[in-house]
This record gives C-alpha cells, sequence and structure tokens, in this order.
C-alpha cells in the first residue's frame, strides 16, 4: 500500500567537510560551482539525496562523484536547516567530515563541479550557500575531538616524526604546545612504536619515525584507557 502526504517537504542534501594537513596547514577540500545558484563560487562537495539511498551512501557518492575522493570514513556532524539557506527551494542538509591524508588523494572535479582543490581553512571563507557555517562547526567538532579521540593519526603519514605530530596538534588547536611536555605526554600513554628508521632527504639532523599502534590503542581502551592531551 502506497502513501502520499498533503504537506510541503523540503529537499534533503548532504555536504561533505574533507579535512587533509600538509607541513603549515589545515586544508578543506572545495569544488567550484559549475551550475546556479552561486555558479563560480566554491563550496563543499554535496548534493541531492537519490531516493534509493540513504544519506550516508549519498555523501560518500556525492565525494566521489565531484571530486575523486573515495573509500574514506565520514561522520555526521550535524544536520543544517535554515530556512533560506538555499535560494532554490526548501532544503535540509545532512553534513559529513572526513580526516585524510593529502598524499592518498588526488582530487579532479566532476559532473557539476568545474574544479576541485584544496584550500588553507583559513582562505576558505565566502563560500556558497552556508558551508562557512558548515566549515566553521567541522573545525570546532575536530578541536573537541582531537583531543579525546587519536583521529589526528589520520591526518598524518604512516610513519612520523615527534615534530610532526606536535605541529599537527599545533595546527588543529591554533595553539603552541611546550615541546617537552607534549613529547612526556604522548609517550607515556604507549601508543607509538619507535622505528629504527630516521627521516630521509632533510637538511637537518634527521629524527626517529614513529607509527601509531592501532592494536595497543584497542587493548588500551578495553581496560578503561582515555586518550587526553
Amino acid at each position: 500500500m502506497s502513501y502520499t502526504y498533503e504537506y510541503p517537504r523540503p529537499a534533503l542534501t548532504v555536504d561533505c567537510v574533507v579535512f587533509g594537513l600538509d607541513e603549515d596547514d589545515l586544508k578543506v577540500l572545495l569544488v567550484q560551482r559549475a551550475g546556479e545558484p552561486f555558479r563560480g563560487s566554491w563550496a563543499l562537495p554535496g548534493g541531492f539525496v537519490d531516493m534509493e539511498e540513504t544519506t550516508d551512501q549519498a555523501a560518500l557518492r556525492e565525494l566521489e562523484e565531484e571530486t575523486g575522493v573515495r573509500d574514506v570514513y565520514l561522520e555526521q556532524l550535524y544536520t543544517f536547516s535554515g530556512v533560506d539557506r538555499d535560494p532554490r527551494e526548501r532544503v535540509v542538509s545532512v553534513a559529513y567530515y572526513a580526516l585524510v591524508k593529502l598524499s592518498e588523494h588526488a582530487v579532479r572535479a566532476a559532473t557539476d563541479a568545474s574544479d576541485a582543490a584544496w584550500f588553507s581553512v583559513e582562505e576558505a571563507t565566502k563560500l556558497a550557500f552556508d558551508h562557512d557555517e558548515i566549515v566553521a562547526t567541522a573545525r570546532e567538532r575536530l578541536r573537541g575531538k582531537v583531543r579525546y579521540q587519536p583521529i589526528g593519526f589520520e591526518l598524518l603519514p604512516e610513519k612520523f616524526t615527534l615534530t610532526q605530530l606536535q605541529r599537527l596538534y599545533e595546527i588543529v588547536l591554533d595553539t603552541e604546545l611546550d615541546k617537552r611536555n607534549f613529547r612526556k605526554k604522548i609517550l607515556a600513554m604507549d601508543l607509538l612504536r619507535s622505528l629504527d628508521e630516521v627521516e630521509k632527504g632533510v637538511a637537518h639532523r634527521a629524527a626517529r619515525l614513529y607509527r601509531f599502534d592501532q592494536r595497543r590503542y584497542k587493548q588500551l581502551v578495553k581496560r578503561g584507557f582515555n586518550f587526553e592531551l
């Protein structure tokens, strides 16, 4: 038996905030809109949800279609429902966010995007729709979560130096950390494996490389361990 509704309904979209990290900056992946509204403006990857898919599926599909980025874990961020957020019609958007390693995700524009590129989060302003608000919300979520879960390692190469790790936290939290205290605290957690390898091709004294031990972290969590920086 099919049902019909007499009440007007809003359209449903998804938007994706994908963060990456280089040596100096936190990046966010944007697409340049090829069509109206906001033709030529930069925006978050996203689009309308098809009738036969979930919002999770739609977010993964839209991200791959518009940027070529695939095989990432998207976490639901928030639902944005401002009544005038889209000039076309009443549209509610479910936003997602993800952390990726920049080197593992080459981007390419497709479908209704004329370009796709990484932007410094600080420079990602005046975006289409309410995407400035969505990026700001995602950044606050990242700042809060990175202190209590080891998600920051998703932004680093598999092998990294302690300086790279500290720099990651300084960039995400937008604050300078004391080198001695940071290293003492992170090493005391017993979550890093010291490798018999050092940096290569650097002008300064090569630093030792480390790897995040995911298996050890899961073991510690079962025993009640709380990650906190």
